[in-house]
């Protein structure tokens, strides 16, 4: 969500600008914009398009200079627009981006207006450029270390000015941003992945961080507006991950992925031990008596199916909670909680919040399941586990989601066998199965054409409903919220057994309803809620495993799994749901990448 690239350099530095705005697309954006300090003053192009098109607009103004700030911009305040893209200038001497919201800007509006500022757009970040234009009086430094201490909310911002040619000001509260250091130059960026190719040297900065970058050098101030070293890490982005290949679409490219993602997830797991997650889990998980799970989204799917293999198997009491909501609302605490978290980017800001309001609690034994190891969330967590989705370009999330699940199911054995309840045997058991993952997913991902058939009778439906019982309704959820992220069919998803309270009123023949059949404990059970269906004329469109003894018949359409894959089942029933959410939106003709209203990583609240 969202994107800043900045540069402080000897060479003309908007080839570098927009190639990072590029590589952070798939972030999700409605409009982008580059400034540049250009013959003593400020020049800028904004486009409510791609970045292609920015791009030619630049190339046509003839746009060049060496100290620059870009942005890609996901509306929060006003509508996509021009006026409301960044970079946003104050009297044509400060210019700005802003990752973020700010909670005070209305206050802060109603005070710049006062001393005659005028706004041309809607947006909260207007507000700052105009706070340190005001506060300006010959050093950016100073008035960006002074604009900062007004605002409330979360920003990442970066700024240059018109009377200081060779310098950008970054700083950052509840948004990621980081610095990369490079000879005789140096950048900003919200994402290392902007930066690929450019250095491979990188800062993170840390929440309240101000930095000051000019060519030959850069420092840093903390919170307390003290000067600080931050780690240069060795980062290697490698831009070449995001190149689509023979794909049509990334989401398509990232589902055929999976085999692999899986495999490199537990590459070296030879044998369950909590030192997977970190030197000191073993103690931890020993003495733990709960989990609490917080996530947002697909992430939040990804715990709630853990929830049931926690409980089954290392027999110890979890609750999920949606971070969005966790931390507005009384909560009892429990210092013997291992609070866990999940997010693809690391830098999910309600996730973060939440986790931050858990250890405010005296929930201290924290531990992440993340994608990206140099993210806010590892830093944040004592304990971790990382997996190895690799990039994840498509807004819609798949690989990331079963890599996920296949976290949690380590972290599962690992807690069971800390506390003493996962035998040799099943050990064995669960390693063996684990190992079979790829190879179990491919057979299921050469159920695609089956699937694109039923795909092209989803693409006339405006609705549908998903069913699930037991650990594969959380999969249920997740089907459906692929649907309506990439379709825009509206979707939702019950257990079955709730069909008969309520969600029966809404089957007809123009509800398709898509069932995950896995041949389970619950597989008679749910049969049951099968019919519940037929008899009020709904058509059926059945995932179910090759010895499940559902039959195709008049309404009922079946698509058989290979096998079934007993507690690891939900991994492997949520490939063809990723499937028939893609070729249905394939089929109505959407973005399937860059879904409308949404983005990639939720860096605001």
């Amino acid at each position: 969500m969202c994107g800043i690239v900045g540069a402080v350099a000897q060479r003309n530095i908007t080839p570098v600008l927009l190639e990072g705005l590029k590589r952070l697309e798939y972030r999700g954006y409605d409009s982008c914009g580059v400034a540049l300090h250009i013959d003593g003053g400020l020049r800028r192009s904004r486009s409510t398009s791609r970045v292609a098109e920015l791009q030619e607009q630049v190339e046509q103004g003839g746009l060049s200079g060496f100290t620059g700030i870009a942005h890609t911009r996901w509306a929060t305040h006003g509508v996509p627009s021009s006026e409301n893209a960044h970079p946003h200038f104050s009297r044509e001497r400060i210019a700005l981006v802003h990752n973020g919201i700010i909670e005070n800007h209305e206050e802060l509006r109603a005070e710049l207006k006062a001393l005659g500022y005028v706004f041309e757009s809607q947006t909260d970040t207007e507000v700052i450029a105009h706070l340190v234009d005001h506060l300006y009086h010959g050093d950016l430094f100073d008035a960006v270390q002074q604009a900062v201490k007004r605002l409330v909310g979360a920003y990442a911002i970066g700024v240059f000015c018109r009377d200081e040619p060779h310098r950008v000001i970054g700083a950052r509260h509840g948004s990621p941003l980081i610095v990369g250091v490079g000879q005789g130059e140096n950048f900003l960026a919200s994402d290392a992945m902007a930066l690929a190719g450019v250095t491979d040297q990188i800062i993170y900065l840390e929440e309240g961080d101000v930095v000051d970058l000019q060519v030959h050098r850069y420092w840093i101030t903390d919170i307390k507006g003290q000067p600080v070293e931050r780690e240069v890490r060795t980062v290697h982005a490698h831009s070449g991950a995001a190149e689509l290949g023979p794909y049509r679409h990334y989401m398509q490219k990232e589902i055929f992925e999976q085999p692999r993602a899986i495999a490199d997830t537990l590459e070296g797991v030879t044998g369950i031990m909590p030192e997977l997650f970190g030197d000191k889990a073993h103690g931890v998980f020993q003495k733990v008596k709960s989990v609490l799970i917080l996530a947002c989204g697909t992430s939040y799917y990804a715990g709630s199916t853990a929830k049931y293999w926690l409980e089954s198997i290392a027999r110890i009491p979890v609750n999920v909670e949606i971070a969005s909501e966790y931390r507005y609302r009384d909560s009892v605490p429990d210092p013997d909680t291992l609070v866990v978290t999940i997010s693809q980017s690391g830098e999910t800001a309600d996730t973060i919040a939440a986790l931050k309001h858990a250890r405010a609690q005296g929930m201290e034994h924290t531990l992440t399941i993340c994608n990206v190891s140099t993210s806010a969330m590892v830093r944040e967590c004592a304990l971790h586990y990382i997996t190895r989705a690799g990039v994840e370009v498509g807004v819609a999330s798949t690989k990331a989601f079963t890599t996920q699940l296949a976290g949690l199911f380590l972290l599962t054995l690992a807690l069971a066998q800390a506390k003493g309840r996962l035998s040799d045997e099943a050990e064995q058991e669960h390693i063996k199965a684990m190992r079979h993952l790829p190879a179990a997913i491919s057979a299921v991902l050469a159920l695609e054409p089956q699937i694109i058939s039923w795909a092209e009778q989803f693409a006339s439906k405006e609705n549908a409903l998903f069913l699930g019982r037991g650990m594969h309704y959380p999969i249920a959820l997740e089907g459906s919220l692929k649907l309506k992220e990439i379709s825009y069919i509206h979707a939702e998803a019950y257990p079955a057994g709730e069909l008969k309270h309520g969600p029966l009123a809404l089957v007809t023949s123009a509800m398709p309803v898509v069932t995950v059949a896995p041949n389970d404990a619950l597989i008679e059970k749910l049969k049951s809620n099968l019919q519940e269906v037929r008899a009020r004329g709904g058509e059926l469109f059945v995932f179910a495993d090759a010895d499940s003894h559902i039959a195709s018949s008049e309404g009922v359409h079946v698509i058989r799994l290979p096998e079934h894959y007993g507690h690891l089942s939900p991994i492997l029933h949520v490939i063809p749901l990723q499937l028939l959410a893609y070729h249905t939106a394939l089929a109505r003709g959407t973005d399937v990448d860059k879904p409308r209203n949404l983005a990639k990583s939720v860096t605001v609240e």
